[in-house]
């Protein structure tokens, strides 16, 4: 059982979560195999080791024991795989593939710490969701972050980040912005096809909104040019808006350049993931990389 680290895995994950469905989301896994996982353990040491609550789960005496043990094997291990990245080929260059604004706004600003934990040089490919996804599956790309993944058999998918989506404007904009407010604003909008756009228009629709009466001044295809054009926006009574990610604006958040509100009653956000090929599960390479990112949850 010691040989196969994957079950003490998903049973640190389970009492990190505190929860069975949120540690098959972190693992990407089902819930069924998490629960299967959890039973084998039991079954080997003879014993129960998880009470599952209605607020989460709580540790048996003998999962108390289990899980120092699990923590112990865990440093071990990764330890171990730190070791072996060092007798990797040096002229190898990992491929990590980024949907566009993970790659352009969030990955520069940890890319180097990245290429320090797999002590190897990192070519960064950045493309469309879908793109880096078929990529990763045709091998040409190692590892993927993604906004709007693409979940198949061959993969595993792990939550990683939440991005929140603001309403953001040149001219100050209150805190909180009433849902009837967005009809009087001037707005610059992604294409239908767009995942931002999605996650905008499911919230529209959920608030009663009709978007199709808002004042439409543009449509254009990705969030840079949305930012570059609300930059470039004439100083007017009526503020020019769109929907954008925080991670796209924070420098100009931070110099004064830009404002952002909240929707009142209502947040808007998705879910970036990493996602790698199941082959490479136990990689040291992908494994040194999850860690780290997983320990960068709060960029």
């Amino acid at each position: 059982m010691l040989k196969d680290f994957t079950k003490m895995e998903t049973f640190l994950t389970v009492v990190r979560e505190k929860s069975f469905s949120k540690a098959s989301k972190k693992l990407g896994i089902s819930q069924p195999a998490v629960t299967q996982q959890i039973k084998l353990l039991e079954d080997y040491i003879d014993g129960k080791i998880v009470d599952r609550k209605k607020n989460g789960i709580k540790l048996t005496k003998i999962g108390e024991e289990l899980h120092k043990i699990a923590l112990k094997l865990d440093k071990c291990i990764n330890n171990s795989e730190k070791e072996m990245l060092k007798l990797l080929n040096k002229d190898m260059i990992f491929i990590l593939g980024a949907s566009m604004m993970i790659g352009n706004y969030i990955l520069p600003g940890i890319l180097n710490k990245i290429q320090e934990e797999i002590n190897n040089e990192i070519m960064l490919k950045i493309d469309e969701s879908q793109t880096i996804t078929d990529e990763l599956l045709e091998r040409k790309v190692d590892f993927a972050i993604l906004e709007s993944p693409v979940f198949c058999d061959e993969l595993v998918h792990r939550e990683w980040l939440e991005d929140e989506l603001f309403l953001v404007s040149k001219s100050p904009l209150p805190k909180l912005v009433r849902k009837e407010e967005l009809y009087s604003f001037h707005w610059i909008c992604r294409e239908e096809t767009s995942h931002t756009r999605k996650i905008a228009q499911e919230a529209f629709d959920s608030m009663g909104i009709d978007c199709k009466s808002f004042d439409m001044r543009s449509i254009v295809t990705n969030s840079t040019a949305v930012k570059q054009m609300i930059l470039k926006t004439p100083e007017l009574d009526t503020p020019t808006v769109s929907i954008i990610s925080r991670h796209i604006i924070k420098d100009e958040l931070d110099n004064g350049q830009l404002y952002c509100a909240k929707i009142k009653g209502y947040k808007m956000s998705r879910t970036l993931y990493i996602a790698y090929l199941k082959e490479r599960k136990r990689d040291a390479v992908i494994d040194s990389i999850i860690t780290y990112l997983m320990s960068r949850r709060r960029i």
